[in-house]
């Protein structure tokens, strides 16, 4: 897979300079995903065309396999969600499970979110999780790990892209939350 764009924001670029090991390994595991791996049928429609299409599942697991060569670790956090907001009167059910909040890796102060999925996880990882990582002091910083528009319409779901999430950061603006964040553009 090769990294195909880059866009900072908030000063991303800071990590490039301040981290360049941690960049290394970052591009290092990019290149080592074999996307041509992750290639499936998804549906008789589509093996008839001879077409197929990547399996954003099997590439976040290819990206999971390649990031633990280099030691690279997920960091989940539990949440603790308050009640005392609920109106008088209002008993909620009880939330099953622990809730958490869980970053894809993390290295040396440098968190990397990786997202093959739907547009809104792209800004939430951006500007909220990141923030929020941050906040509790696991990072000084992150990576975002998006596909580019043309590898995103050979996927087999719907998934977001490069072009669209930095269109959106553009015209949202750096808030004074807001952290470093380096955002690439893979394709295979």
């Amino acid at each position: 897979m090769i990294i195909a764009a880059e866009y900072e924001f908030n000063g991303g670029s800071i990590i490039e300079a301040a981290y360049p090991a941690v960049v290394d390994e970052v591009h290092r595991a990019i290149d080592s995903v074999d996307a041509e791996m992750c290639r499936n049928k998804v549906s008789e429609e589509v093996a008839m065309q001879g077409r197929r299409l990547y399996s954003p599942i099997s590439l976040n697991a290819s990206f999971a396999s390649e990031f633990g060569v280099f030691g690279w670790s997920k960091q989940r956090v539990r949440c603790d969600y308050p009640t005392h907001y609920y109106r008088d009167g209002y008993q909620a059910e009880k939330i099953r499970g622990a809730p958490f909040r869980e970053m894809d890796f993390l290295k040396d102060r440098i968190g990397v979110e990786v997202q093959f999925g739907k547009y809104a996880f792209m800004v939430y990882n951006v500007c909220a999780k990141m923030t929020i990582f941050h906040n509790l002091g696991f990072i000084d910083a992150g990576i975002e790990i998006v596909p580019v528009k043309g590898f995103a319409d050979d996927m087999s779901s719907g998934v977001s892209y490069f072009e669209q999430f930095v269109w959106d950061l553009e015209q949202r603006g750096v808030a004074d939350i807001d952290i470093p964040v380096m955002i690439y553009g893979v394709d295979a």
